[in-house]
């Protein structure tokens, strides 16, 4: 019974010091805003996009109160690289960065298609010049360094593709995720927890500052 007092006890304090309904939480021992409402457009290849890049990510986002949509050159069902299926929520024609406050163009094989697609430059520069975020992660921060977000901000990428990046006047340095005022890049699956997270914490800090 004093066990059951104490639990109810802790409930009611927690909820007049508004732990409950603030949806905050602590990082690097200061109170940080949650990103509730928040949107979040996720890119994926119509076809073999990285598992991971995809469904880490927004599984971050979402437990932090994000709101996330599914965009793609086809509202077919796109199939993972390990098996995953998504249905896209919409046409990335269609996205208008207006209406995002983060971008993410999720990697694999298969996002090479947006490399050299006018749409996917166009969204992500708008989406650049409004001060959204603008991620990507794996193969995909090519897109970004052909659409000439990249010159002379730090990036990384898979290994493979180093030298499309530099080629595009990038500073490449290698890490598993690097953060240049709000450009957001990642090296692979094997970040994209962490790419997550760095998503997560730019649009709770909203500054343009590493």
């Amino acid at each position: 019974m004093r066990i059951f007092w104490l639990f109810l006890i802790a409930i009611y304090s927690c909820i007049v010091t508004g732990c409950v309904c603030n949806e905050t939480h602590y990082q690097g021992g200061k109170k940080m805003a949650g990103i509730t409402g928040k949107n979040v457009l996720f890119i994926i290849a119509s076809n073999n996009f990285r598992d991971e890049e995809f469904l880490q990510p927004k599984q971050v986002i979402e437990a932090k109160g994000g709101v996330t949509t599914v965009a793609s050159s086809s509202l077919h069902v796109s199939k993972g690289v390990l098996g995953a299926t998504v249905k896209p929520d919409i046409l990335l024609s269609e996205a208008k960065a207006a209406d995002y406050d983060a971008i993410v163009f999720v990697g694999g094989a298969g996002s090479s298609e947006y490399w050299n697609n006018p749409v996917a430059h166009q969204l992500a520069k708008e989406s650049a010049a409004m001060g959204k975020v603008v991620s990507a992660i794996c193969i995909a921060p090519v897109t970004l360094a052909n659409a000439g977000l990249l010159n002379g901000k730090k990036a990384t990428v898979f290994p493979s593709e180093t030298e499309r990046l530099k080629r595009h006047g990038a500073i490449y340095t290698g890490a598993g995720v690097e953060i240049d005022g709000k450009i957001i890049t990642a090296n692979g699956p094997q970040s994209a927890t962490l790419f997550g997270e760095a998503i997560v914490n730019k649009l709770q800090t909203g500054d343009s500052d590493e």
